[in-house]
């Protein structure tokens, strides 16, 4: 029975977020990264809005909401990190021996409540693996790795204001 209490009486919008604040609109975020990731704005967009109306009690609103989300998806890239050389290699060659995927995503977050909490930031957030790894295979995890980091940092930055 005091578990039953204890469930009725947590709620995560203990935070920062004043109780006037109801509603919430997270608009798509297009991918204007030069690198071409053809799954990347629609698994973020729907990421970020997932995690804000399971997390929080704010329900969805299709215009005049108390807090606007929006933004774009600004670079994307894949590089190599650790150069390792065969040491025998005829004309030494080099190869990466581990690549970072890095994704960097600018947000404009408005709450019509509390104006004074309104910003306008840059995120960014990486996954490292090595080169031996398949990119077409691993890839499609490394960036869910990379946007659930990216969505806790949003998050935490607007509702617990840590």
């Amino acid at each position: 029975m005091a578990v039953v209490i204890l469930q009725g009486c947590y709620s995560f919008t203990g935070s920062s977020l004043s109780p006037e604040t109801q509603t919430i609109l997270i608009r798509d975020f297009p991918n204007n990264a030069a690198l071409m990731n053809p799954n990347l704005a629609q698994q973020f967009s729907t990421d970020i809005q997932n995690r804000f109306l399971q997390r929080t009690t704010l329900k969805g609103a299709a215009e005049n909401p108390d807090i606007l989300i929006e933004g774009e998806i600004t670079d994307y890239a894949i590089t190599p990190t650790t150069i390792s050389s065969a040491v025998n290699a005829p004309g030494g060659n080099i190869q990466a021996a581990q690549n970072k995927l890095t994704i960097t995503v600018k947000v404009h977050y408005e709450n019509k409540i509390e104006p004074e909490k309104s910003f306008d930031r840059t995120y960014s957030d990486e996954a490292v693996f090595s080169s031996d790894l398949d990119i077409n295979a691993i890839e499609a995890s490394q960036v869910k790795v990379v946007n659930e980091r990216i969505i806790n940092k949003i998050f935490n930055d607007i509702v617990a204001n840590w």
